[in-house]
């Protein structure tokens, strides 16, 4: 016989004087704790993320981890999720294995990626995983009871980027609740910006959609905002005073690599650089992301400015990602 209970029973019926982080600890240990997306994170889960992430800055050297492995698998090239991830769990006692070219595993073989993902659940504890393919994570996490983290699925979604974005956002504002947020750039193939929609969901945000015709916001994210009532405004201009009322401004690069037509990415790839002097009506606080790499929407000569927050945005990557791959595994720092 099998007992069947959902988180949100839990919640109804659990003691109120039981603190919230420990149901979110009782809960996950009773379904396939992955991480897709953050979409349907409320603000408590959030909130405990946040709180992780802020007490793994503190002291992100622990061993926590120690006997656990963690499986890194990188179908496409990336620099800063891949390293940030290895080294929250070096950071934390684990063991790291993996791959970071798929032509060296057995999938340049014709092997699926059912088949990869059983294989290595074998040996891992959690597997972090970054594929070219849409839905890719979330089909991984159907096929195996060890936890997936997503590391970025195509133009899809890229959960651990959007909570290092949160954490950066939160530490620097005081608060993720009523911001404006400006959206430049990519943002027909920007996952990162389509995860980070999503997630302020609970939030109250105002976005502007800035951006050319040809990578304007897709139709299912403007309809997402729709239905949950995210207010957005969409627009094309790219100016000192476009951005004057912005308390995040998040830049984006033009992705050569999701174009079939590298005539239409010579179009758009210069569409907009921001420059320092750009800046001078923006608000006190507002800081710049960028999920990085950079290549040349954001001038040199910005990097100098208060408003600039991109690399302090990447170090926060460590600490976001030490807060996931614990909430995963459900340990407590």
């Amino acid at each position: 016989m099998y007992l069947i209970i959902s988180r949100r029973s839990i919640l109804r019926k659990a003691n109120y004087f039981v603190p919230l982080q420990e149901i979110w600890k009782i809960t996950d240990r009773m379904e396939n704790r992955s991480i897709v997306s953050i979409a349907d994170y409320g603000k408590e889960k959030i909130q405990y993320l946040l709180d992780m992430a802020a007490e793994f800055e503190r002291q992100p050297n622990r061993t926590i981890l120690q006997g656990k492995v963690v499986a890194t698998l990188f179908f496409e090239p990336s620099t800063r999720t891949r390293l940030s991830f290895e080294t929250a769990a070096n950071r934390l006692g684990a063991r790291v294995i993996g791959f970071t070219d798929p032509k060296v595993t057995s999938s340049s073989k014709g092997e699926t990626l059912k088949d990869t993902i059983k294989m290595v659940s074998n040996y891992a504890d959690v597997i972090v995983m970054r594929h070219r393919l849409e839905g890719a994570a979330l089909y991984a996490s159907e096929v195996t009871h060890v936890p997936i983290i997503n590391a970025g699925d195509g133009s899809n979604l890229h959960p651990s980027q959007t909570m290092l974005d949160l954490y950066s956002i939160y530490k620097t504002q005081g608060t993720l609740e009523n911001l404006n947020i400006y959206m430049v750039g990519d943002l027909k193939y920007g996952r990162t910006v389509h995860s980070l929609l999503m997630s302020m969901r609970p939030y109250n945000p105002t976005f502007h959609f800035i951006a050319p015709k040809e990578l304007e916001m897709p139709e299912e994210y403007k309809m997402y905002c729709k239905k949950e009532g995210i207010k957005y405004v969409e627009q094309t201009d790219f100016t000192e005073d476009t951005i004057a009322d912005a308390d995040i401004l998040y830049m984006t690069r033009v992705q050569r690599e999701r174009f079939t037509d590298l005539m239409e990415y010579e179009r758009v790839k210069d569409a907009y650089i921001l420059r320092a002097d750009m800046l001078g009506k923006c608000r006190e606080n507002m800081k710049i992301l960028h999920p990085l790499p950079r290549v040349n929407e954001i001038e040199q000569d910005v990097d100098d400015s208060p408003h600039a927050y991109y690399f302090q945005q990447a170090q926060n990557g460590l600490y976001a990602r030490e807060a996931l791959i614990c909430s995963v595994l459900g340990i407590e720092p």
